[in-house]
């Protein structure tokens, strides 16, 4: 059996990720980063935003709401079993920790989030935000 390594010139998403490098910046002894892919949707009156989280236990899931800003952090730990069956010839899953931030507004209370974990994607149901009309009052001179 063949691998394509992937850092070779065919492997286009590792070409994409050197050529545009994380402007999140390596912490010294830290060897790798990874962000999972998210999609996001409007659906009606809400925002769903969908993560895929493979290998993620849900207790290591984290969603926070600080300042209209909804956080997830996560981390994807190595298993400790897996060192025991053998050598490792080659590792190309990431582990570690990650956070994802979405600016959601300052009138979303976490009251208002709905968050599901369920066969390694994270779905999460953000209100949109209603945008009240500008108040127009006449002040009174006396």
């Amino acid at each position: 059996m063949n691998l394509i390594p992937r850092d070779s010139v065919t492997d286009l998403s590792r070409f994409f990720d050197d050529f545009f490098p994380s402007s999140r910046v390596l912490s010294p002894g830290e060897k790798s980063f990874f962000a999972p892919h998210v999609d996001i949707e409007e659906d009606g009156a809400n925002y769903v935003i969908e993560a895929d989280l493979p290998g993620v236990k849900k207790e290591d899931i984290h969603l926070t709401l600080e300042d209209g800003v909804l956080s997830l952090e996560a981390e994807r730990r190595v298993d400790s079993t897996e060192e025991k069956k053998g050598k490792v010839i080659r590792r190309e899953r990431r582990f570690g920790k990650f956070t994802r931030s979405f600016a959601v507004g300052p009138g979303i209370t976490v009251d208002d989030i709905n968050g599901q974990f369920n066969d390694g994607v994270l779905t999460v149901v953000v209100p949109k935000q209603t945008q009240q009309a500008p108040v127009t009052r006449k002040v009174e001179i006396t």
